[in-house]
């Protein structure tokens, strides 16, 4: 990063700038907890010569938390996957239930954006679908940050939520689903080819609130693939030109990574786990009415604190996946 000239052309620094960020998100903590060993081993030391309980005791109490750092470093490690440095884009799609859905797809947008926030992930909105009613019948995220898809790539897949509907009258409780994807982003250089041939590119005015140059203009851009009939669009931006670039780009790693799907069954399965977004297809459970739980259905992980996983707090449900998928990988070897 200090060469001279390296900050010439910000589109070669970017993704040199981002995997020296991811990096360094390993090795610090593995230095921090090094340290808190060497300065533990030491107190102990020192305790035991000097026979301080009280010492004893206060080492015995924050050995837990040293316990629980070990674990995510651990953790941290299984993120070893060729695409799991990369920045990625996060879909959510409502589906069977209605404005229920798309109110509960909005509810997902929120958790995520809560946890981004936590994690000081970086995010920007690239499509958006409002519901007729209420909420959303689709958005698209691009998000930034170390480990950016290893991390978020844990909530591919439908997730239900039953609660008691703020839109029926009567007070019915009601099961609401929606889909979540998420895929790596690609650099310009990814060895897929489209033929323009192929390409149909529909230019019309953005959907959204998304402030007032937006609607005015038709700038936003869908691009389909023919052959395959995968749609990408953007409308984040007033050049019909950028929006075009990124939904290209958005194109050309949903290409990709059906590419890597025939050849890497692990790929196949995580982006193939989203299945129909419909009953006996989820891999999580919000549960509001008549208790309540959130459940993993994968790994069986599960709390009752709705409200804290509703306002982002979900790094233990991407820490318990990310545990059983590294288990389950061990397993096959």
């Amino acid at each position: 990063m200090a060469r001279p000239g390296f900050w010439d052309n910000q589109e070669t620094a970017r993704p040199v700038v981002s995997k020296i960020s991811a990096l360094k998100t390993l090795i610090e903590p593995v230095i921090e907890i090094e340290k808190m060993a060497l300065d533990t081993e030491e107190l102990f030391g020192m305790a035991l010569s000097e026979n301080d309980e009280q010492a004893l005791l206060e080492i015995e109490k924050d050995l837990p938390a040293l316990e629980k750092k070990c674990d995510q470093i651990e953790l941290a490690g299984t993120l070893s996957g060729p695409d799991d440095m990369r920045s990625c884009f996060l879909s959510i799609h409502a589906g069977a239930g209605g404005t229920e859905s798309c109110d509960w797809a909005s509810m997902l947008l929120r958790m995520y954006t809560r946890y981004f926030q936590r994690n000081k992930y970086s995010y920007e909105e690239m499509d958006i679908t409002p519901g007729e009613e209420a909420g959303l019948r689709s958005i698209t995220l691009k998000v930034s940050g170390p480990f950016a898809f290893g991390k978020i790539s844990c909530e591919t897949g439908v997730h239900r939520l039953v609660r008691i509907s703020p839109f029926d009258a009567n007070k019915r409780r009601h099961t609401s689903f929606a889909a979540v994807d998420v895929m790596p982003e690609y650099d310009e250089d990814i060895d897929i080819e489209v033929d323009e041939k192929d390409l149909r590119v529909d230019y019309y005015r953005a959907s959204g609130a998304g402030g007032q140059h937006v609607n005015k203009t038709s700038s936003a851009v869908r691009i389909t693939h023919l052959p395959s009939g995968i749609v990408a669009q953007c409308q984040n931006d007033r050049s019909q030109h950028r929006n075009k670039a990124e939904a290209m780009k958005m194109l050309k790693s949903k290409l990709y990574m059906i590419e890597q799907q025939k050849r890497d069954a692990e790929v196949a399965k995580l982006y193939g786990a989203k299945g129909e977004i419909a009953w006996g297809s989820q891999i999580r459970s919000y549960v509001l009415q008549p208790y309540q739980l959130v459940k993993d259905h994968r790994t069986d992980f599960q709390t009752g604190n709705v409200d804290a996983v509703l306002d982002g707090d979900i790094e233990d449900f991407i820490e318990s996946y990310l545990q059983f998928r590294a288990e389950k990988k061990h397993k096959q070897k």
